[in-house]
Formats: structure tokens, sequence, C-alpha cells
């Protein structure tokens, strides 16, 4: 039988090129956003080109009694649910003591406290199959505190790390796995107007890049691992005048 995957955010970028992706490798996929046509659209796209079973619904991630409703209303009608990927999340943020409070709250809201609701909804539908993988999108820019626009999305990102990895140590003697992943800059709708940032690739190679890491059921993961993986390192210790090279 067809293991399935809830993916967040799923009507775009990394989201629908996860899903593309783990459709080609025959998982059966639960897949929510905001935009539902964008998600029949995918549905339609995925069911007829692979063969597998695909469930949207609209979701809302900063409405987060209905986070609860729908992973609930997934599991009910795929019976269970072997991994959930915590992906939605919003790009925007601003300088901080600029004016643009409004936005930055926004941000870290959408980016931390909805994945809060989201981790709550999942682990309580593995501990109750006594199984699972959780996987907790986060981002390169959450290794150090990063400058401009990056700062309080950074922050938020680094809130998702520090909460999977809290989530890991509360379940480590348990059968559900949890991973956190750290992309770089991947070319998606959400930059798609940003000048081109170091080391970017676009959001096929990015997508095909996370599953892959994410099918290895990891603790951690820098995506691409190349440079991201030494450069992780590198960016705990090096002087912040050099980390913020990389915004």
């Amino acid at each position: 039988m067809a293991k399935t995957i809830l993916i967040t955010g799923a009507s775009s970028g990394i989201g629908a090129g996860m899903a593309r992706e783990f459709a080609q490798k025959g998982y059966n996929l639960a897949i929510c956003a905001r935009r539902l046509e964008r998600l029949e659209t995918l549905k339609q796209e995925l069911e007829s080109k692979y063969g597998i079973k695909v469930i949207a619904k609209t979701l809302d991630v900063t409405h987060y009694d209905q986070v609860f409703e729908v992973f609930k209303a997934f599991k009910a009608e795929f019976s269970t649910i072997d991994r959930i990927i915590v992906n939605a999340g919003i790009g925007n943020g601003r300088r901080i003591g600029q004016g643009h409070f409004d936005i930055n709250k926004v941000t870290v809201e959408t980016n931390f406290i909805s994945a809060l609701a989201q981790a709550e909804a999942a682990v309580e539908i593995f501990r109750e199959q006594k199984f699972g993988h959780l996987v907790m999108i986060s981002s390169m820019s959450a290794i150090r505190g990063m400058p401009k626009h990056l700062t309080a999305y950074g922050a938020s990102k680094a809130g998702v790390a520090a909460l999977a990895e809290g989530i890991r140590a509360e379940l480590i003697n348990t059968s559900i796995k949890v991973s956190t992943i750290f992309p770089g800059y991947i070319r998606t709708e959400i930059n798609e107007g940003a000048k081109k940032l170091p080391f970017e690739v676009d959001v096929e190679t990015g997508s095909r890049l996370l599953v892959s890491a994410i099918e290895k059921q990891p603790v951690k993961a820098y995506v691409p691992q190349w440079p991201w993986l030494p450069l992780g390192l590198a960016m705990k210790i090096l002087p912040l005048k050099l980390v913020n090279k990389l915004s």
C-alpha cells in the first residue's frame, strides 16, 4: 500500500515542487494551501501522470483551529499519514526600526506560530498512530542573525529549527522521526523579483534535492549539501561582518 505525505504550502514554490517529486516516487499526497484552484490543478496533473491518490484542501495556516481540522480530516480520509512536511510560510520581511513592525509581525507569526500549530497537529496524529516522520522546513538564514529584510524572517526560521529539535528530544525513544531541513537560496515565486542570490538554484533542482534529503530521514540536512553544509558550519563561527555577505 502506498504511503501518504501531507505537505502544507503546496500550491507553489518548493511545496508544489516537492509534491511533484514525491508523486513521481509513488506516494499518495495530502496537499493544502490557501489557493485551492492551484491545488486542484496540481492534483489533476499528478493523478493523471502518476496514478496516485491526491486530496487537496484549503488551509490558511494562520487560522490555527483550521490547521487541526484539516490535518484530522486528511487523517480520516487516508487512515494513516506517514510523513508531514511543515512547509507553509512567507518570505516577507523588512529592515528593523524603519516602521514596518506589522509586516515583520505577520512574517514571524506565519513562519513560527503557524509552524507550532502544524507541529502540534502532526505530532497528535503520529502519537495516535505510534509512528510518523515530521519534517520542519527551516532556512540557512536561521543559522545566524541576518541583516536587512532577512532579520525577522531568519529569526522565525531559527525558532522553527529550535522547535523541531525540542520535539525530536521529546520523541527520541519513539518510532516518530523528526527532521530539520535548512534550504539555501532557491528561486521561487516568493523571490523571483529579487537580485540573484549567492549559490541559488532553481525551484526544480531545489525541490529534487529537498526530497532526496527528506527521504533519508536525517536529523538535519542542508540543501543543497554543497556548498551549504560547509558554509553552515562556517557561519556559526565566522565574524558577523563576513556572514552578512551571504544576505
